[in-house]
């Protein structure tokens, strides 16, 4: 992959910067185009709904105007299961971003280790294994990034031979493939003297932990919070709102819709952000930042190995 490339990414991908002082730019930011037109169609419905809610039983059958009251109290009981239910799917999802973002913190410093440990034993004359090395830990991060968005993208890795890259091609796990040639190279250099046994034991922590992480991030990617969970808790909304304006309609007359409609936004905007965050490697503008990091790691294994 060309540093170009990399920069390109950092530039279309980039996580989300703010200040979390600044209570006014944050309060009016739209935040996620996406999420907003998840929500439109729910919110049209809402409002035409409460709104023939209000008109059917306050004009036509006129019953705020007999003794017949409704109450919120089903609502009031509902609303506090319905809480704990949103408060679990919120914890659970920034759990697994949290987890995503430590992961590829160890990812930046075992790339940085590892090319530190190279730097140091390789001779400053030895360029091959210096450049060869340079790409392959590159690539690391970079087929990890690719693959946790299931694209198998060759040419976003600087791939440094024609066999790595003939054997790639029909390679269905780039990141497995990245470790292994990693793996060889050092195997082959240790029959060739290049490196002691005692270096070779010290740089294989670093690759096996590169395995780990890649073990840990697919753990993350591939596992969803049950199924039944997330349908009980889409379902139970449902009903909250669909109900809901018969509960207000007699208390609040037409002012029920304006209500319903911002109630509606609240619990709908919290599940949507706890959906965008539970897969934390895709491209959302709250997910993290992996292209900017690909490119970080890059920049410090060029820097310690080539200079």
């Amino acid at each position: 992959m060309s540093f170009g490339k990399l920069v390109i990414f950092r530039q279309n991908y980039l996580m989300v910067k703010y200040n979390p002082k600044v209570w006014l730019s944050i309060i009016f930011h739209s935040y996620s185009r996406q999420i907003m037109r998840t929500l439109r169609p729910a919110l049209v419905f809402i409002t035409i709904f409460s709104l023939l809610v209000c008109i059917v039983i306050l004009d036509v059958f006129r019953l705020h105007e007999q003794e017949f009251k409704s109450t919120i109290t089903i609502h009031q009981l509902l609303g506090i299961v319905l809480g704990l239910f949103l408060v679990f799917r919120i914890n659970s999802s920034y759990d697994r971003w949290w987890e995503g973002r430590k992961l590829w913190g160890s990812m930046v410093n075992n790339v940085r280790n590892l090319a530190i440990k190279f730097s140091t034993y390789l001779s400053p004359t030895d360029v091959e294994n210096r450049e060869w090395f340079a790409k392959m830990i590159s690539n690391v991060p970079a087929s990890l990034r690719d693959h946790l968005r299931g694209r198998h993208r060759l040419e976003d890795l600087e791939l440094p031979d024609s066999e790595i890259q003939e054997t790639a091609e029909n390679f269905r796990h780039l990141p497995n493939l990245v470790c292994l040639s990693i793996y060889k190279r050092v195997e082959k250099m240790k029959l060739e003297g290049k490196l002691t046994e005692n270096q070779l034991w010290l740089l294989d922590r670093e690759l096996k932990e590169f395995a780990d992480i890649i073990g840990a991030c697919e753990r993350i990617k591939n596992t969803p919070i049950p199924y039944s969970y997330a349908m009980f808790i889409k379902k139970f909304i449902f009903i909250f709102l669909i109900t809901l304006p018969f509960g207000l309609v007699t208390t609040l007359l037409y002012v029920t819709v304006p209500v319903v409609v911002l109630v509606t936004f609240v619990l709908l905007s919290v599940e949507l952000i706890a959906e965008e965050i539970e897969d934390p490697f895709g491209k959302d503008v709250n997910d993290l930042p992996t292209d900017e990091l690909s490119v970080k790691m890059q920049e410090s294994v060029r820097e310690i190995l080539i200079r």
